[in-house]
Order: C-alpha cells, then structure tokens, then sequence
C-alpha cells in the first residue's frame, strides 16, 4: 500500500503517521496487537457506570494515553431503566459508528479521496424474549444492525464510494466483532 505522505492531511488523517505506523507493524507485527480495558460499576436498576483504563500495545502500557473517559449506561423507562444515559444498545451503535468513522477516514486518506461529509442513519434490532427468558430458541443478542451511509467527496465517483464502502465493511474492527463470533470470557471474581 503506498500513501501519498508529500501532502498535508486528509479527513483529518496525517498521511505521513499512517504511513508511518502501517511500515511500523509490518517490520515489526506485534506492534498490532492493542488492548483496550474499562473498569465498571453498577449504581442502581439498570444504570452503571464505566471509567476507561490502559491501553496496551504489545503487551506494555501506551504512556501517551493519560486521559480517561467516564461512560454511563442505562435503559429507557419502557424498558426498566431511568432513562439517566444512553443504552447499551445505543453504545453497540455508537461503537461501530466510531469505529467506520475511523475506517472510513483512513481508507480514503489512503486512497486520495477526500471525504466533504459522512453521515451513518444506524438501527439495531433486539427480541427482549432471549433476554427475559420468555423462549429460549430466541437469542438475547441484537437480531439484526442496519447501518446507511451518506458519503459524499468532491474527488470521488459513486463507484468509488461504493467501493470504499464495501472496504469499510472489510476493515472495520468493530463490524468484524459484531459479525463474527468471538470469545467473551466471563469470570467471577471473590
């Protein structure tokens, strides 16, 4: 992949850091692996609350990262919450949204195309009946994500934001994790 490092940023994206950290992984490729922690507390009902941790490459703590970040969730009243944050479905969204934001900006900063606007209308569908152990042949996960997107480029062709958005739906982390089964290992602490 060869990026175009001469020219200032694009979508917000510095080519030449891209460039940069794409050559760093491939001399060196556990410098790809990245993980992200989060400590959680339940307040009440359905609220709780979240403080962002460390953030781990290759194993050792990145010390750039020194901001945390403070996350709440809770459930509509219709569902049993007090409506104080948003959902955790809502966060399902908002993770895969910020996730093609990111995939969608360096992509076309690789491919030269400059992104004017970028709007994501996304839904999630869930069957409460997994959930309340009303049937158990339903599963308590999201039954189906529905994500449009509105991409726009003053450089760019429709066929060329098709296929960029078809990359999107390769490259995309967090899409890959909602669509592909991973281990969730769950343990009980005393």
């Amino acid at each position: 992949m060869t990026i175009d490092t001469t020219t200032p940023p694009l979508n917000g994206v510095d080519r030449e850091a891209l460039s940069a950290t794409i050559n760093a992984v491939k001399a060196t490729p556990a410098r790809a692996q990245v993980s992200f922690t989060l400590g959680s507390a339940w307040l009440t009902g359905c609220h709780q609350r979240s403080v962002t941790g460390d953030v781990r490459q290759n194993g050792e703590v990145v010390a750039s990262r020194e901001a945390t970040y403070t996350l709440e969730s809770d459930e509509p009243a219709a569902l049993l919450g007090t409506d104080k944050a948003a959902s955790p479905g809502e966060y399902v969204l908002q993770a895969l949204a910020g996730c093609y934001a990111v995939t969608f900006a360096t992509n076309a900063a690789v491919r030269g195309i400059e992104l004017s606007s970028l709007k994501l209308d996304m839904e999630v569908d869930f069957d409460l009946q997994g959930f309340l152990n009303v049937n158990d042949s339903v599963r308590p996960g999201a039954q189906e994500i529905r994500v449009k997107v509105h991409a726009e480029s003053p450089n760019a062709s429709a066929e060329q934001l098709q296929e960029l958005t078809a990359a999107v739906q390769q490259r995309s982390p967090i899409r890959d994790t909602l669509a592909n089964p991973v281990n969730v290992v769950t343990t009980l602490v005393k």
